[in-house]
């Protein structure tokens, strides 16, 4: 037995050399293919990563942009805002020289009534009434409608303030 193993020993020797060698061919190819891959993912990873930074900065630039029209259109509706509160105070004082001749109209019929004859002093004295409840009424709806006015005014620059900002948001 020992003399056929001696005879064999060459070939086993050479049929283990056979299969290291193919093992050593095998690894290298699996090792090179490994090798191969993952320097094309590693250049994907780098082609997304700066892909990703580029898109960050496109969209960081489109949020400026969008909040800079922001910006701009609330700075025209506080300017807005600050006119139409400036036109109402002006107003309100132009009112306020209406409301101030009503007031000196029923205070000279009050005043032409106590001089007057006692015989016109009762239709005259229904007639300052009339004339003092008018001129009140007169003054309120004034003052009123001056109110609303600005409330109206404001409600306004408001809503174009909006408006613009919506649609700066859609450029």
């Amino acid at each position: 037995m020992n003399a056929i193993l001696l005879k064999a020993l060459p070939y086993i020797a050479a049929a283990l050399l056979a299969l290291g060698a193919l093992y050593g061919a095998y690894h290298h190819g699996v090792s090179t293919t490994n090798e191969t891959w993952q320097s094309q993912w590693n250049a994907r990873d780098t082609r997304d990563a700066q892909a990703k930074a580029e898109n960050e900065a496109a969209a960081r630039t489109r949020e400026q942009a969008y909040q800079q029209s922001i910006n701009k259109a609330v700075q025209d509706g506080q300017r807005t805002i600050d006119q139409a509160t400036a036109d109402a105070t002006a107003a309100r004082a132009s009112a306020d020289g209406l409301r101030g001749a009503a007031d000196a109209l029923a205070a000279r019929l009050a005043a032409s009534q106590a001089s007057g004859n006692s015989c016109t002093a009762a239709a005259s004295a229904a007639a300052t009434r009339a004339v003092m409840v008018l001129a009140d009424v007169l003054k309120r709806a004034d003052q009123r409608a001056g109110d609303l006015a600005t409330v109206a005014d404001q409600a306004r620059a408001r809503g174009l303030t909006c408006e613009q900002a919506y649609d700066a948001l859609g450029k």
